[in-house]
């Protein structure tokens, strides 16, 4: 799902990106044209009451 072209943001189909985040692993790639480094990030807090608090914040 790509929300990002040359700095601009895309329009993007929110079910399908709800799909996409409920899978088990979810990938994200960020190419910002400045190197072919990489880095993996873990960790999320998925507690019930977690998510309850920040279900509705939207970027």
């Amino acid at each position: 799902l790509k929300i990002i072209e040359n700095g601009v943001a895309l329009d993007y189909s929110e079910e399908e990106a709800t799909k996409i985040l409920s899978e088990q692993e979810v990938t994200a790639i960020a190419d910002i044209k400045m190197g072919g480094e990489s880095a993996t990030a873990w960790g999320c807090d998925l507690t019930f009451d977690y998510v309850k608090i920040n279900a509705d914040y939207r970027s």
